[in-house]
């Protein structure tokens, strides 16, 4: 059975400020001040994004889910992140 799940979301590109995501036929850039999970993790990790439904982007290895509304504006929505 074919899932309708995944859809063609990709990590285009990766810099020392953040990562663009391609996504809904367009580049989002998630920049590392607002999306921290992603500025030390490994590459692979990063580069390995799931649509598992319209708009909903997750990335199993980083156990980080967001959703189009966040990426947009992250001001809506403040961090609860404390690095350990």
């Amino acid at each position: 059975m074919k899932s309708d799940s995944t859809s063609a979301v990709e990590v285009t590109n990766v810099s020392r400020h953040g990562l663009w995501l391609f996504a809904e036929g367009r580049e989002i850039f998630l920049a590392y001040a607002e999306f921290p999970w992603f500025k030390d993790a490994p590459l692979s990790s990063v580069f390995n994004v799931q649509e598992p439904s319209p708009g909903h982007f997750y990335w199993p290895d980083l156990d980080v889910d967001l959703g189009i509304e966040t990426i947009e504006h992250p001001e809506r929505f403040p961090l609860k992140y404390r690095r350990i």
